[in-house]
């Protein structure tokens, strides 16, 4: 996902996430960085949502990075 992400194929990065999601692999704090620096450079608010929806459910929300992430975004 970040190498999708930092070679300019967002899409396909989000893409991948979804289908983690899909699979059933859990995301750790960094893979949901990449995906909310993704959602932001897409400005994919919507999708954005869903990520952060993911990020609570997965226990967390206390992480400070991806609470800054969050707020770019």
């Amino acid at each position: 996902i970040a190498a999708y992400s930092q070679n300019g194929h967002a899409r396909e990065a989000l893409e991948q996430f979804w289908q983690m999601q899909q699979e059933g692999l859990k995301p750790d704090s960094i893979t949901f960085l990449c995906i909310l620096d993704v959602c932001t450079s897409l400005v994919a608010l919507t999708e954005g949502s869903l990520v952060h929806t993911s990020i609570v459910a997965s226990g967390f929300e206390s992480d400070i990075v991806l609470g800054t992430a969050l707020v770019n975004m």
